[in-house]
C-alpha cells in the first residue's frame, strides 16, 4: 500500500542518471559568464586555489556561523612530517533574537564570543590569522571578502544581504579593539563556506580529496574546478574550489516532474517558498516534515491509525529528523517506532508501525538517491576535466544526516558507485570540518602568501623596467660603434665583422647554385635553381645529414671530411657529380672575413669544439677536404653567416629588408652599414653587410647589473665560460638551462616538487627550449603542462605547474625584451645613418624561438616599438635563410663579379 502511495518517490537508476545529466547542465550554466545570472546553481568561486600540501604550520583562529550553534576554534598545525594538528573549540548558543535580529547585533555577538574564547585560551596578546566559516551563499571577489546573497536555514538577519560579511566582522572586532593588545589584532584572512571547510579538513588528511559534501540541516557540495572553465574569475591558470550551492537546483522547474504533492505542500509552508527546492527534498531540516505530511494524508484517507488524526500530526515541525532516524533502526524492530508514535498521541497497531517505518525509509532513501545523482555529476566532471578513463578521488563529508542516520551513508556510497563505475571514490568523514577547515584554508592562504613572496623575490631580477631596457639599448649602441672603429675593434666585444656582401638581390639573379649549411647539430646540402624575369622563382632540393657528437668535438680534418662525404652523397643522389657549380657555404660561427670567399674562424660556439680550426680559413679547409677526396670540384664563391642569409632571403621578397635577425638556438643580427662607417675595410662608397656577432655583448661586464645568479651558474657550466653572455640570456640554447637553475633553487626553498630535487632535474640540458614553448602555450591546460613535466621525470602538482609556467614566462619574456633592446639600437643607428626623422625598414627573421615560442615574437616587437618610436619596423619571416639565402648571396656575388669584369 505504502509503495503504491509513494510510487513517485522511488527513483530508478535511469531517473537518477537523468538527474545527473540535468545537474551537469546546470553546472555549466553556473560557470558561464553569460548564463550565470539566470542559473539556479550559482557555482560560486571561493578563491580557494590550493589544497593543503602538508607543509602548513602555525597557530590559527576560526569562527563558525551557520549551524545550530556558534563555534570558536583554535587550531595548531604542526610541520612535523606527520601532518598533525590540534583543535580546541568552544560552543556558544545562537539565540533566536540574534539569528532573526539585525546585522550589527549578529556581528557584535560573534565578536563577543571570539573575545571570550581568546580570553579563556589566553590568546589576547597574540596576533593570529582568522578564518571565518560562514555557511550561507556568498559572492566572493577574493578570499577575504564575501557578499551575502541570501539567508538559508532559518536565519533571517536584517541589513546583511548584499553586504560584505567580512568587513562587518572586522568592524565589530574594531569596536572591541581596546580589549586586544596590540589594538584589534585579529587578521581575517579567509571567508570560507562550511562545505569548502569540510573539503579542506579532509584534504589535510588525504591529498586526493577534491570534493566537499554537506548533508545535514542544509545540503551543499564544492569541488576543485579548472580555472579555464570559470568565466567569472580572471585567469586560466590552476584550479579553484567552486561552491555549487546546489540546494537551489530545480528552483527554475528543472525537477518539477520529480516533485510530489508533499514536496509542494512543504515548500508552501516554508520560510522561503519556491527557493532551495533540491535542499527541501534532501536535507534533514525538511525530511521529518515531509514524513509528517505523508502520514497526515494517509491517516485522513483512513490508511493509518484507524483514520484518527492527532494534534501532533497537524502540528508543523512535530516530527523531526531524529524521529525518522530512530524509526529506521531496523535492528531494534518496531519498538522505537511504536514509542515515538505513542509519544505523539498516535496509538499505532503493528501494521501502522511497519507502514510508518516504510514511509521513513522511502523518504530518506530518496534523499540519498538524489544526493548521489548530483554528486555523480560532479565526479564525472572532475574525471572529464582530468581526461582520465578511470579516476581515484576522495569526497570529504560532514553533516548530521550522514553521520547519525543508521542507513544513509551506506545507501549514498552504494548509489554513487553504481552511477559512476569508472570513479573509485573514498568517502572520508570530516572531523570538525567547518572550524578546522576554515583554519586550514587560512593556513594554506598563509603558506601561499609566504611562497608568493619567495617566488616573486626569485623572479624579480628578470623583470626589466623600461629604464633598464633603454640603458641596454644605449650600451649596445656604444659597443656597435667600438666594433666599427679601427682603434677599438680589437678589444670590442661586439665584433662587427665585415661580410663583403655588398648588395641585396635585385631580381636579375639566375642559374643553378649549391649551398651548404653548417650551424647546428644537422648539416644540409642544397641545390637551388633561381629563375629571373617574369617567371621569377626559386626552387630548392635538399638533404639533411646528422653530425655526430664525436665529430663536432673531434679534429678539424674529421669534421671537414665528414662534410665532403655528405656533399658527395648529395651530388650522387641528384645525379650532378660532374658539374662544377658555384657554391655558397653558410657557416654560422663567428668568422673574420678578408673577402667574400675567405673566412677565418674566430671561435667555435653552439657546442662545437673541433680542434685545429680556430684561426684557420674555413674555405681553405673545405677545398683541401675536397682535394683529399678527389671525386669532384666546386667553385666556392661565398662564405656566409646564417644571419646574412636570412636578410638576403627576405631581401629577395622585400627590397626594404636591410637587417637580418636570428632568434633560435643562437642569437645574432646583421645589417647593411654605410661603407664610410666601417673603418676596418678600405673604401667609402656604398654599403656592406656587417655581421655584428652581438652574442658577445656584455663579455666586458657592461651588462653585469642585469645578470642574475642563475645566468652566472649557466655561464659557469657552459662550454665557453665568460663568453657570449648576451647570447646566454637571449638564445634558445640556454633559456631552458636558466629555467632549470631557477627550478632547482625554488625546490631547495621547498616551493616546488615537495622540496625533492629529482635525478632528472639535476641533469644539465634536460629542459630543452621546446619545452618552454610548449609549457607557455596559452592553449595548454595545466594538465598538459603536468604531462610535459612528467616526461621530464618531474612529478608535479597543479600548483607546481603554475609556478613552472610562471618561471618559463619570466625567462622568455626577459630574453625577448633584451633582444628587442639590442635590435632597437640597430634600427636607431640605421635611421641616423640615413639622416631621416622617420625610418621605415624591414627585418628578416629566422629561428625557432621567434617562430615557435607563443609570446617571444610579440614581446620582441613591442619592445622595439617602445624603444625606437621613430622607426616603423616590419618583421618578415625568412624562408630558409641559411639555404636559399646562401644561394642568393652566391648569385648576387656572381652578378656583381660579372658586372665588375665587364
Amino acid at each position: 500500500q505504502v509503495d503504491r502511495y509513494l510510487y513517485h518517490m522511488r527513483l530508478s537508476d535511469d531517473v537518477l542518471l537523468d538527474v545527473m545529466v540535468r545537474f551537469q547542465a546546470e553546472m555549466v550554466k553556473g560557470l558561464g559568464r553569460d548564463t550565470n545570472p539566470t542559473a539556479t546553481v550559482k557555482m560560486l568561486p571561493s578563491f580557494v586555489r590550493s589544497l593543503p600540501d602538508g607543509s602548513e604550520k602555525g597557530d590559527f583562529l576560526a569562527v563558525d556561523l551557520g549551524g545550530s550553534q556558534f563555534r570558536a576554534h583554535q587550531v595548531k598545525v604542526f610541520d612535523d612530517g606527520k601532518q598533525s594538528s590540534q583543535l580546541e573549540s568552544k560552543f556558544y548558543p545562537t539565540p533566536k533574537e540574534v539569528i532573526q535580529g539585525n546585522g550589527a547585533e549578529l556581528f557584535d555577538y560573534v565578536a563577543d564570543c571570539l573575545l571570550d574564547f581568546m580570553e579563556t585560551k589566553n590568546l589576547k596578546h597574540k596576533k593570529l590569522p582568522l578564518g571565518f566559516t560562514f555557511s550561507f551563499p556568498c559572492k566572493q571577489n577574493k578570499l577575504e571578502e564575501g557578499v551575502l546573497l541570501a539567508w538559508t536555514k532559518h536565519f533571517k538577519v536584517r541589513g546583511v544581504q548584499d553586504t560584505d560579511v567580512v568587513s562587518s566582522l572586522r568592524k565589530a572586532l574594531q569596536k572591541h579593539k581596546a580589549s586586544f593588545v596590540p589594538a584589534g589584532d585579529v587578521n581575517v584572512l579567509a571567508l570560507v563556506n562550511d562545505t569548502v571547510g569540510t573539503m579542506m579538513t579532509c584534504g589535510y588528511d588525504d591529498q586526493r580529496c577534491e570534493v566537499g559534501l554537506i548533508i545535514g540541516t542544509g545540503t551543499n557540495a564544492c569541488y576543485m574546478e579548472e580555472m579555464r572553465h570559470i568565466d567569472l574569475v580572471e585567469g586560466d591558470e590552476g584550479r579553484m574550489c567552486i561552491n555549487t550551492e546546489w540546494g537551489a537546483f530545480g528552483d527554475d522547474g528543472a525537477l518539477d516532474d520529480l516533485r510530489t504533492e508533499f514536496d509542494r505542500e512543504l515548500d508552501l509552508g516554508s520560510l522561503n517558498p519556491g527557493k532551495q527546492l533540491f535542499e527541501k527534498m534532501i536535507s534533514s531540516l525538511y525530511l521529518g516534515e515531509l514524513v509528517r505530511l505523508i502520514l497526515l494524508k494517509m491517516t485522513k484517507e483512513g490508511l493509518l491509525f484507524n483514520g484518527k488524526v492527532s494534534t501532533a500530526l497537524l502540528t508543523k515541525g512535530k516530527i523531526e529528523m531524529k524521529h525518522v532516524s530512530a524509526m529506521e533502526k531496523y535492528k531494534e524492530g518496531l519498538s522505537n517506532t511504536k514509542e515515538i508514535l505513542t509519544e505523539l498521541n498516535l496509538f499505532p497497531s503493528e501494521e501502522d508501525c511497519i507502514a510508518v517505518q516504510h514511509v521513513c525509509t522511502i523518504v530518506s532513501f530518496r534523499s540519498a538517491n538524489l544526493c548521489a545523482a548530483a554528486l555523480a555529476a560532479i565526479l564525472t566532471r572532475l574525471r572529464e576535466n582530468k581526461k582520465l578513463l578511470r579516476m581515484r578521488t576522495t569526497v570529504g563529508i560532514d553533516g548530521g544526516l550522514y553521520k547519525t542516520h543508521p542507513q544513509y551513508a551506506k545507501r549514498l556510497h552504494k548509489v554513487v558507485r553504481r552511477l559512476v563505475p569508472n570513479c573509485d571514490v573514498r568517502f572520508l568523514l570530516s572531523v570538525s570540518g567547518s572550524g578546522k577547515g576554515a583554519a586550514m584554508v587560512t593556513a594554506v592562504a598563509y603558506r601561499l602568501a609566504a611562497q608568493r613572496k619567495q617566488i616573486d623575490a626569485a623572479l624579480a631580477p628578470f623583470l626589466l623596467s623600461l629604464e633598464t631596457l633603454r640603458e641596454v639599448k644605449n650600451k649596445m649602441r656604444t659597443e656597435l660603434e667600438y666594433g666599427l672603429k679601427r682603434e677599438t675593434q680589437a678589444s670590442a666585444t661586439v665584433k662587427m665583422l665585415p661580410t663583403y656582401v655588398c648588395g641585396t638581390p635585385d631580381g636579375t639573379e639566375k642559374g643553378k647554385f649549391l649551398a651548404l649549411d653548417l650551424g647546428g647539430t644537422n648539416f644540409r646540402v642544397l641545390l637551388v635553381k633561381i629563375r629571373s624575369g617574369r617567371r621569377r622563382s626559386v626552387q630548392m632540393y635538399n638533404k639533411i645529414f646528422a653530425i655526430p657528437l664525436e665529430i663536432m668535438q673531434g679534429t678539424g680534418e674529421e669534421l671537414f671530411d665528414h662534410i665532403v662525404q655528405c656533399i658527395a652523397d648529395f651530388l650522387e643522389y641528384m645525379g650532378i657529380k660532374g658539374a662544377r657549380l658555384p657554391l655558397g657555404f653558410t657557416f654560422s660561427f663567428p668568422c673574420r672575413q678578408a673577402s667574400i670567399d675567405k673566412g677565418t674562424l674566430v671561435g667555435w660556439t653552439k657546442g662545437f669544439k673541433a680542434t685545429d680550426c680556430e684561426g684557420e680559413d674555413v674555405v681553405d679547409m673545405l677545398r683541401e677536404a675536397i682535394r683529399r677526396r678527389n671525386e669532384f670540384d666546386l667553385d666556392i664563391v661565398a662564405v656566409v653567416n646564417d644571419t646574412v642569409g636570412t636578410m638576403m632571403t627576405c631581401g629577395y621578397e622585400d627590397p626594404n629588408c636591410e637587417i637580418g635577425l636570428i632568434a633560435g638556438t643562437g642569437s645574432n643580427v646583421c645589417y647593411m652599414e654605410d661603407m664610410k662607417n666601417i673603418e676596418i675595410v678600405e673604401g667609402n662608397e656604398g654599403k656592406m653587410c656587417i655581421n655584428t656577432e652581438w652574442g658577445g655583448f656584455g663579455d666586458n661586464g657592461c651588462i653585469d647589473n642585469i645578470r642574475t645568479k642563475y645566468d652566472k651558474e649557466v655561464d659557469e657550466g657552459s662550454l665557453n665560460p665568460g663568453k657570449q653572455r648576451y647570447e646566454k640570456m637571449t638564445s634558445g640554447m640556454y633559456l631552458g638551462e636558466i629555467v632549470r637553475q631557477i627550478l632547482i633553487d625554488l625546490t631547495k626553498q621547498g616551493l616546488l616538487f615537495r622540496g625533492q630535487i629529482s635525478e632528472s632535474l639535476r641533469k644539465r640540458g634536460i629542459f630543452e627550449t621546446k619545452f618552454l614553448s610548449q609549457i607557455e602555450s596559452d592553449r595548454l591546460a595545466l594538465l598538459q603542462v603536468r604531462r610535459i613535466l612528467q616526461q621530464l621525470g618531474l612529478d608535479s602538482t597543479c600548483e607546481d605547474s603554475i609556478i613552472v609556467k610562471e618561471v618559463c614566462g619570466a625567462v622568455s619574456k626577459r630574453a625577448a625584451q633584451l633582444c628587442g633592446a639590442g635590435l632597437a639600437a640597430i634600427v636607431e643607428k640605421k635611421r641616423e645613418n640615413q639622416g631621416v626623422e622617420h625610418l621605415q625598414i624591414t627585418v628578416g627573421v629566422d629561428g625557432t624561438l621567434y617562430k615557435l615560442h607563443p609570446h617571444f615574437s610579440r614581446v620582441l616587437r613591442e619592445t622595439v616599438k617602445e624603444l625606437a618610436p621613430q622607426c616603423d619596423v616590419t618583421f618578415m619571416l625568412s624562408e630558409d635563410g641559411s639555404g636559399k639565402g646562401a644561394a642568393l648571396i652566391t648569385a648576387v656575388a656572381k652578378r656583381l663579379h660579372n658586372v665588375g669584369q665587364k
